[in-house]
């Protein structure tokens, strides 16, 4: 009887041990989930703010390059009628800037207008007309144009 009672005992205590393993193997694998998820977590912030470091260097690198574009061209455009190749008299030139570049008063500055010819300065191949000049382009085109005296009383 002592020898079945110390089965029973070793059988109970294996028992035990079985469940305390597959306790402490869950456990353990938890843990080690955890830490995955935190390490995970930590990389995935760092590979983020790597990432948003990197765009936000390229908006603003881009951010640079397109003003520096626009100064250029509005420094080109002040400059077109003293180039050597531009067909009017610098004199004859009133810049606007928007929404035509130059208005040009062709002769005036001799004392015999020609005509008034409205400028838009382009550089490069791809440039193209905005909706906005086209709209002006073909006001023009189209002798949709006219004097207008405005008098101010006092």
């Amino acid at each position: 009887m002592e020898s079945e009672l110390l089965q029973v005992i070793a059988w109970v205590l294996a028992a035990v041990f079985a469940f305390l393993l597959v306790q402490s193997r869950l456990e353990m694998r938890e843990r080690a989930e955890r830490m995955f998820e935190v390490w995970r977590e930590r990389h995935a912030e760092e590979d983020l703010e790597r990432w948003r470091h990197k765009t936000e260097t390229d908006i603003r690198a881009d951010a640079v390059k397109r003003s520096r574009a626009v100064v250029t061209g509005k420094v080109t455009e002040h400059l077109v009628p003293y180039l050597g190749e531009f067909p009017f008299n610098p004199m004859d030139v009133r810049f606007l800037g928007t929404p035509v570049d130059l208005v040009v008063f062709d002769g005036l500055s001799e004392g015999s207008l020609q005509e008034v010819v409205f400028v838009e300065i382009k550089s490069g191949p791809s440039a193209s007309l905005s909706t906005r000049e086209r709209r002006i382009r073909d006001a023009i085109l189209n002798g949709r144009v006219r004097w207008l005296e405005y008098r101010i009383s006092h």
